[in-house]
């Protein structure tokens, strides 16, 4: 494994803020009301910026690649819990 200048704690480290993001807006949407959608787009955007910020900041690609492959699959999740909403209030 190639060696990129980020030691152990650090890479966990790096893990767990976008972890502790997400959580962060999980509760925050619970207490305040927002729908789920919601949610999930505001998440799928905070997987971005990490992801942007891993890349241009720090050289984590790894993390980075990753976090770049979760926001399409929390938009895509948003899409259909909106569609699944939409349905339930009309039938």
């Amino acid at each position: 494994m190639p060696h990129t200048g980020i030691d152990l704690l650090t890479h966990l480290l790096l893990a767990l803020y976008p972890a502790a993001a997400f959580f962060l807006i999980e509760i925050v949407c619970r207490l305040t009301g927002i729908p789920a959608w919601r949610k999930h787009v505001l998440q799928g955007l905070a997987a971005l910026a990490f992801a942007v910020a891993y890349v241009t900041v720090i050289d984590a690609s790894g993390i980075a690649v990753a976090l770049f492959i979760f926001a399409p699959l929390l938009f895509l999740h948003a899409k259909n819990v909106k569609a699944r909403e939409m349905a339930k209030n009309q039938g």
